[in-house]
């Protein structure tokens, strides 16, 4: 028979789980308007993409890791309350995210 502490360490690990998965979302999410071509990553494909264009797409990115982050924590239980600090942290570590897909597309030189 399992101790009460086992169903506790299950918890524990869905919840590295949940976490890992909205680290890795934010991280593909945040340099898929810089490295795709495409209007938000399935739209169609545009002859060129400008830079107000992918911090939309950006800013869009940001909303939708949010919201799924939202799910997980409502999944877990209680959702905590959050002040400013924490969106202007959250946007600061996604925009921190996003400079491997902005130094591909604007910093490096592409062949062609």
């Amino acid at each position: 028979m399992c101790p009460s502490h086992c169903s506790d360490a299950g918890q524990l690990i869905e919840q590295s789980a949940f976490t890992y998965a909205v680290i890795v979302l934010a991280l593909v999410a945040a340099n898929a308007p810089f490295v795709s071509q495409r209007w938000a990553i399935v739209g169609p494909p545009l002859a060129r993409k400008s830079f107000g264009l992918r911090l939309l797409e950006l800013i869009a990115a940001y909303l939708m890791v949010g919201a799924v982050a939202l799910y997980f924590e409502q999944t877990m239980g209680q959702i905590a309350v959050q002040a400013w600090e924490f969106y202007a942290v959250t946007v600061t570590l996604f925009i921190t995210l996003a400079f491997p897909g902005f130094v591909f597309r604007y910093l490096l030189k592409h062949r062609g």
